[in-house]
């Protein structure tokens, strides 16, 4: 699983089937039923640590018609696999605004509203119009934006075992140069403020309420910790980076030393953004 996350870490999965229609879809669900077989939905591998032993079940991926993206006046249908800052260029070649926090975020759309990804002040909730997903038994059903129970890093399809399938997106009409000319200005902060030069899941850590985990980590005085290949990022304490040999024992060991110290400091609580998996 090491080539197919962000942090280039994690052992091998016991399937990684790859999905390219509703019908392939709906019968692999149907065979891991009959199977009793764990699964889990892999996006791109963003936001995940896989164990050093891997994942027993079945890693589904989705890709040919999920990988479309549709236009229609100020309104996108975007399959869950397309990529959210393909989506996010695709919005400003025709003019339209509201995606333009997304266009540095390395997920899928299926991903993004999963969590409620986001960044710079926006969030995929709030351009969000209804999100597609189909129930382990075959069966689809639309989400619209109150149902799906939008909070911070999470939704309703977070807490279900289902699959997105697509999500229709509603921006605004807007000026094309001044669009690109905000997302060049984010990907410019990022490249000075985020460690993009080396494998990680993004943010570690969820934002504690009153505080922000990277400043909480920096005080504490663990900017360049480290434990083995894992390193506290010296130039943004809240990320976790691969320094080219991490394991994911190094990373575990590593945010939980640096959770211990930051409560024992500062009395509160981080909680990891990123996703344990095996």
């Amino acid at each position: 699983m090491d080539r197919h996350t962000t942090f280039r870490t994690g052992g091998p999965a016991r399937y990684f089937l790859v999905i390219e229609t509703r019908k392939e879809l709906a019968q692999v669900l149907a065979w891991l039923q009959e199977e009793a077989l764990p699964w889990f939905l892999l996006g791109n591998g963003s936001n995940l640590l896989v164990g050093d032993r891997g994942y027993r079940g079945a890693i589904l991926h989705l890709a040919g018609e999920f990988l479309k993206t549709e236009i229609d006046e100020a309104t996108i249908r975007c399959g869950a696999g397309a990529m959210l800052s393909a989506v996010s260029r695709s919005a400003m070649e025709a003019g339209l605004t509201g995606l333009e926090f997304a266009s540095g975020i390395p997920g899928t759309i299926g991903g993004a509203v999963r969590m409620n990804a986001g960044a710079y002040n926006g969030e995929i909730a709030g351009v969000t119009e209804s999100v597609e997903v189909m129930e382990p038994d075959g069966k689809c059903r639309v989400y619209n934006r109150e149902e799906m129970a939008f909070g911070y890093r999470t939704s309703i399809v977070k807490t279900k075992p289902c699959v997105v399938l697509s999500t229709v997106l509603k921006l605004q009409k807007g000026d094309r140069s001044e669009i690109s000319a905000t997302m060049q200005e984010l990907s410019a902060k990022r490249r000075e403020k985020q460690p993009l030069e080396y494998p990680s899941a993004g943010s570690t850590f969820k934002r504690p309420e009153g505080y922000f985990a990277g400043k909480l980590i920096s005080d504490a005085g663990l900017k360049g910790f480290s434990v083995g290949g894992a390193q506290v990022s010296e130039k943004h304490a809240g990320f976790v980076i691969n320094t080219g040999n991490a394991t994911a024992a190094d990373v575990i060991a590593l945010t939980d030393a640096v959770r211990d110290k930051v409560f024992e400091k500062y009395g509160v609580k981080l909680e990891l953004e990123i996703k344990q998996l095996g």
